[in-house]
């Protein structure tokens, strides 16, 4: 019985101290990663020309990167988070930058129309990428205009089905206002 006792007593023992050091070891894996994010994230940020890095604080406590400083637009704001959110292990990104535009910065109307052009570059970027990667569309044959959130379809496609399909294509994706259809419906024998 006391042998009983003594062996249960060291087996609690040695898987205690196995949990704690496993604990330790999670704790420092995490840590660990954190760090490589931190330093990740700050390189990110430091090697793009857009952005003055120097004024931008980067923190990181498991996967989430909170960031915090100025930048001079809020193209600048969101330019960061989808730099910073394309680091792998990122989980998310807490935009907290504040927008303090200097007196050497664009007017807020050429700041304006910067972000619509960002805006516009998106959309045409997704529409043009979901048209290539869809079988059913000759997407080399489309070309994809947008301006001012306004999408314009050109060039020639095989039946009235797939033209069809081009401008819901276009339709559906985020941010866009309107879709101008100058597609050609071109039989092929």
């Amino acid at each position: 019985m006391n042998r009983t006792l003594n062996t249960l007593a060291l087996v609690t023992v040695l898987s205690t101290t196995a949990l704690s050091v496993n604990a330790k070891e999670n704790k420092w894996e995490k840590e660990a990663s954190d760090a490589w994010i931190d330093g990740k994230a700050e390189a990110t940020l430091l090697f793009n020309t857009h952005l003055n890095s120097f004024d931008i604080n980067t923190d990181v406590d498991k996967g989430v990167v909170t960031l915090t400083g100025k930048v001079n637009h809020e193209v600048d704001k969101k330019l960061a988070k989808e730099l910073v959110m394309g680091i792998d292990g990122v989980t998310e990104v807490d935009n907290r930058l504040t927008v303090i535009p200097n007196k050497n910065s664009k007017s807020e109307q050429q700041e304006s129309k910067l972000e619509s052009d960002f805006v516009d570059a998106k959309i045409a970027t997704v529409i043009k990428t979901r048209l290539l990667f869809d079988t059913d569309i000759s997407g080399t044959s489309i070309d994809v205009d947008v301006e001012k959130q306004t999408v314009t379809l050109t060039g020639e496609v095989d039946s009235e089905a797939e033209k069809q399909l081009a401008i819901n294509i276009a339709k559906n994706a985020d941010d866009v206002e309107t879709v101008k259809d100058e597609l050609r419906v071109v039989k092929q024998s």
